[in-house]
């Protein structure tokens, strides 16, 4: 028993110093390169290495909080830092942009943040991260139905492709792993779905407004609905905060939410900005590559069968960004 908890307390070390020499390394590339705030292909393999880190930080966040606690620690701890670096910018966002910030806020951050949290305690962070690649086929469909997007066949098939490698990736999932609950991974979809309505507010309205502006504006309004949620969980009890299983799940999400969240975000609002909806969620195409190797690492189980579901989903999401 001894050995055990030795030993997967090796493997969280070399997880947390892996993660934290790529982060800080793409931190400091952002900082001394500033023409890769320009560039949308290098944008989206930072953010694919960034956010393919994320699923296993929920994952060990989770050792010490609840699912609860992560969202809103990590909504908190992610808008201090956004706003504490734009606020100077909110001041030239217009009035008649306010409303779709604040939407922006909740579907894009706010929901997603517990709901990753909550599937997370029942499913795997890499199939997690395989079901997050559904974000682009879904941008197309609520592209089509809410923003009057024209498609193609093509598109049509590729969403189809997608959605079998989804209930593919369920249902070997629920067989494979019967402890389970793979009804959770409805948060994941859920999560998809807000992100790409999201991706399109963000295009449609909010496009001319500076990406750390925007960024803060979307913070500045979930800020203390987290808050009231994390108060509401106990958190700030004696025995919670003394714990040094809770202090090292702290760890984690902060490192979740500077970078994972807080820095993803901005670079995310910018890419929205420089390219098109369908193209900034394809960063989704190389996360699950980056969640698996963590998750691999941490002694998931992945099947064959898994990753050609996620194949399928990967083959879906190039037909809806194939051009005619």
């Amino acid at each position: 028993m001894t050995y055990l908890l030795l030993s997967d307390s090796i493997i969280d070390q070399r997880i947390i110093k892996a993660i934290l020499a790529i982060l800080v390394l793409l931190f400091v590339v952002i900082k001394w390169r500033k023409q890769l705030y320009a560039n949308k292909w290098a944008l989206i393999i930072i953010l694919s290495l960034i956010w393919g880190s994320s699923f296993i930080l929920i994952k060990k966040g989770l050792v010490g909080l609840t699912a609860m606690q992560l969202g809103a620690l990590r909504i908190i701890m992610s808008g201090i830092v956004v706003i504490g670096l734009g606020y100077k910018q909110l001041k030239d966002i217009p009035k008649t942009s306010w409303k779709h910030l604040i939407l922006a806020g909740f579907l894009g951050t706010f929901f997603p943040a517990f709901f990753f949290a909550y599937a997370e305690t029942e499913i795997d962070s890499a199939v997690a991260s395989m079901l997050n690649s559904l974000v682009p086929l879904i941008t197309i469909i609520t592209g089509v139905l809410l923003f009057r997007i024209k498609t193609r066949w093509i598109q049509v098939l590729g969403v189809l492709i997608g959605l079998s490698g989804t209930a593919i990736l369920i249902l070997k999932g629920a067989s494979i792993n019967p402890d389970q609950n793979y009804y959770y991974s409805l948060f994941v979809i859920s999560s998809t779905v807000m992100y790409a309505l999201n991706v399109n507010i963000v295009k449609r309205y909010l496009q001319d407004l500076n990406a750390l502006g925007l960024t803060a504006g979307t913070f500045l309004f979930i800020v203390p609905f987290a808050l009231g949620v994390l108060m509401y969980t106990g958190f700030f009890a004696t025995e919670v905060m003394t714990s040094k299983t809770v202090q090292i799940s702290i760890g984690y999400v902060l490192l979740l939410s500077v970078f994972g969240t807080a820095l993803a975000k901005v670079l995310f609002n910018r890419l929205i900005q420089i390219s098109n909806p369908v193209f900034s969620t394809s960063v989704t195409y190389m996360m699950p590559v980056v969640a698996i190797f963590w998750g691999l690492l941490d002694g998931e189980r992945i099947t064959i069968i898994q990753m050609l579901a996620a194949g399928l989903i990967l083959a879906g999401v190039y037909l809806v960004n194939k051009k005619a």
